[in-house]
């Protein structure tokens, strides 16, 4: 079964190496893609609309897959899901268990703009968060497609328009929510999963909001025993 990788913020699809070099060798077509304002897409805006589309067009070439997003991609893989159900036979919905509130997405606003005044563009600031948050390898993944640092602020608008509560309970395939241990985005985590039709829930220990860079062996894990029930089922 082809599975489709959706990237998070500021990053692109090379954070997804580890997965496809270990998905492929299990016989598996995987397919990372560039969201709109990302890697090879920098120079485009970000919007959610944008986003579904480049999964809906990965899903068209690959075919009935597993759909996989972390973080951003994660909303953005839950709402492709509840649009286009006919392409994904199962859902992995990685660190992205806590619902966009306008309040919150508001003072990351200002922030991010905050940031994106310096004379860098908050280079620095990234580049020091990633070293002292990622194993070497992983952040050499992560940053190998360089970093949007433009995307934040588009970014946070366009998350006003995610509804992934109301999105996962139009979704009919298995869903797996997927959080780090230590993620600050699993607030919301049971009512997630308890908004999914056929939902089950996976902490991965000793991970935090990048989990499948952090702990890359555990949660390929989960992508493969997920591709074993589906393709069992």
């Amino acid at each position: 079964m082809p599975v489709v990788l959706v990237h998070g913020l500021r990053t692109s699809r090379t954070m997804w190496r580890f997965q496809v070099e270990a998905l492929e060798r299990a016989g598996h077509r995987a397919i990372a893609v560039d969201l709109p304002g990302h890697g090879t897409r920098v120079e485009e805006e970000f919007t959610l609309d944008g986003a579904v589309e480049t999964v809906r067009s990965a899903l068209d070439v690959a075919g009935r897959a597993l759909l996989v997003g972390l973080s951003l991609g994660g909303y953005t893989a839950i709402t492709a899901a509840a649009r286009h159900p006919e392409h994904v036979a199962g859902l992995v919905a990685a660190s992205c268990s806590t619902r966009p509130a306008p309040v919150v997405l508001q003072t990351w606003g200002v922030a991010a703009r905050g940031i994106g005044a310096l004379p860098d563009r908050g280079a620095r600031l990234n580049q020091g968060l990633v070293d002292r948050t990622l194993p070497a390898v992983g952040a050499a993944d992560v940053g190998a497609g360089g970093y949007a640092l433009d995307a934040t602020v588009p970014v946070l608008r366009a998350m006003r328009e995610a509804r992934p509560l109301d999105d996962l309970a139009r979704i009919e395939v298995p869903v797996w929510v997927v959080n780090g241990a230590l993620d600050h985005f699993r607030g919301e985590e049971r009512r997630f999963v308890g908004a999914c039709r056929d939902g089950r829930l996976v902490v991965v220990p000793r991970a935090t909001h990048l989990v499948s860079v952090v702990q890359p062996v555990r949660f390929t894990r989960v992508l493969l025993e997920a591709l074993d029930e589906l393709e069992r089922s």
